[in-house]
């Protein structure tokens, strides 16, 4: 479009940050070289919306072909060069990055390519329509079965940070509870300052790490909880929490049953 554009991306992994940093990092590159020019080139944060693809993806896709139309930037599709509207409809040669048959295959089995063209020339979906019409997107584009599996599944594998603002929060009472019920200690253990050898258990570490990811607690708040000298120790102890939790399945494990319990 004249001042972003819209990629519409299917992953089995959680990866999206990682291919967004690439894909805009190596084309502000390019682009600074090409134009002689330096410095960022986008404004902010990429904005994520996560889609339910068996309801929303076909619509979804004709949304974006026919952005370009609804904007007055063309008058047909077929002119415009910024899209993959032309891929998709069979004039153009569908490039090695993009695939075509997820979204073709849900036309049908005869005449894809003139079935799609006639399924763009409709109207937008009323309803998308709407959802893209607010000034303040959602996060999650799906009906309520939809949110509510999500945002009751693993904070982890969900690489949509917006999402943490439509869960509700665990409260500190039920983080301390989970935690000493999967651990199978007492909750004294929690408070209690003990460090090095002598420590068995991940749970206070744990406790503390969660404070942060499902309550959104702030350091210095945990640090106050936790009797720490200051919120650079907490700092500390929650940043070796996620880098033990990267190479140390068993955390993982534990970690992803903790949350399960927290998740409402």
């Amino acid at each position: 479009m004249d001042n972003h554009y819209h990629l519409l991306l299917r992953t089995p992994d959680g990866n999206l940050q990682r291919i967004m940093r690439h894909i805009n990092g190596l084309y502000t590159q390019y682009f600074n070289r090409s134009e002689g020019t330096d410095g960022p080139l986008f404004r902010g944060r990429y904005k994520a919306i996560l889609v339910d693809a068996q309801s929303y993806w076909l619509q979804l896709s004709r949304y974006i072909h026919r952005n370009p139309l609804e904007a007055r930037l063309c008058r047909s599709l077929s002119q415009y060069r910024w899209s993959s509207y032309k891929a998709y409809v069979g004039i153009d040669e569908v490039p090695v990055w993009l695939a075509t048959e997820y979204i073709l295959n849900a036309i049908g089995a005869r005449d894809v390519h003139e079935c799609y063209k006639v399924y763009v020339g409709q109207a937008i979906d009323k309803g998308l329509a709407e959802f893209y019409g607010k000034k303040k997107l959602r996060p999650i584009l799906g009906d309520d079965p939809f949110k509510s599996s999500i945002l009751a599944g693993k904070p982890n594998i969900v690489d949509v940070p917006e999402l943490a603002a439509e869960r509700v929060m665990a409260s500190l009472e039920q983080i301390i509870e989970a935690v000493c019920l999967y651990y199978q200690i007492e909750e004294e253990r929690i408070w209690q300052k003990t460090r090095g050898k002598g420590v068995t258990s991940p749970a206070r570490s744990v406790a503390m790490y969660l404070c942060q990811q499902v309550a959104d607690m702030r350091l210095a708040e945990i640090a106050e909880i936790f009797g720490l000298a200051s919120y650079a120790s907490a700092g500390a102890t929650i940043r070796q929490v996620k880098t033990r939790r990267f190479n140390n399945r068993q955390l993982d494990q534990d970690l992803n049953y903790i949350l399960l319990d927290l998740t409402p």
